[in-house]
């Protein structure tokens, strides 16, 4: 039987998660490298013009300020790639069979708890419902034709009334129609619910309806999406 290997698992360095970032989000926006040139060129446009109004004008000084100019406009191009690669992730995502999971379970914070897979599945059509719980209720989204989603979204929300009277239940349904939520908005709509519970009422709470889940161990889950390919890489 062969050992096991004692050594940590490496991760990418930085520079290569630059690298990384920077493939990723150009492949959504083409006209990247221009803006980053921009973004650079002009902080150290602005790091020169300091130094040249500062008294005393000097070049050691201009040089100075130069420098920082282009520290800043480095900063600031890491910062709009950062952005940038977040819709570019929504922008690969919208559509596919998991996506509302996959920003469930990775960008509300520490008020919501959610899990990447459904709490409910149509067998046929792959419909899907979501749950988070957090302080501002329950919210169930909806993933797939509203129309389909009509039963599997009742069912979800009785059974959080049944076991958490007078808890605040939001419903969304991802899409573009009217009514519904665009994927790259989920979480902000969410995040923007007004705080109706607290901590130890928000704990009971999903105390309570895990203990009335269904396993859905045996139900065909919405293939489509892979959090670790799909998800922009960060730098650290």
């Amino acid at each position: 039987m062969a050992a096991r290997s004692s050594a940590p698992e490496k991760r990418p360095g930085f520079f290569s998660q630059i690298r990384s970032l920077y493939t990723f989000t150009q492949q959504a926006f083409p006209w990247l490298p221009w803006m980053l040139v921009g973004i650079v060129l002009l902080g150290i446009a602005v790091g020169v013009g300091i130094g040249f109004f500062i008294p005393p004008v000097a070049i050691w000084s201009m040089i100075l300020w130069g420098i920082t100019g282009l520290m800043l406009g480095v900063l600031g191009g890491l910062m709009l790639m950062t952005r940038l690669s977040t819709n570019a992730m929504y922008k690969k995502i919208d559509g596919m069979p998991g996506a509302a999971g996959h920003v469930l379970s990775t960008s509300l914070g520490r008020k919501w708890q959610a899990a990447d897979m459904p709490v409910g599945v149509n067998p046929k059509t792959q419909e899907a419902v979501y749950r988070a719980v957090g302080r501002g209720g329950v919210v169930i989204v909806g993933e797939g034709a509203r129309g389909r989603l009509t039963r599997l979204v009742n069912d979800e929300r009785s059974k959080v009334q049944r076991v958490a009277s007078g808890v605040p239940v939001t419903v969304f349904y991802i899409g573009h129609g009217e009514g519904e939520v665009p994927i790259s908005k989920l979480s902000s709509s969410i995040k923007s619910l007004p705080n109706k519970i607290d901590r130890s009422t928000m704990a009971a709470v999903i105390k309570r309806i895990e203990s009335v889940s269904q396993s859905l161990s045996s139900m065909p889950i919405p293939k489509g999406i892979d959090p670790t390919k799909v998800r922009a890489p960060r730098p650290r």
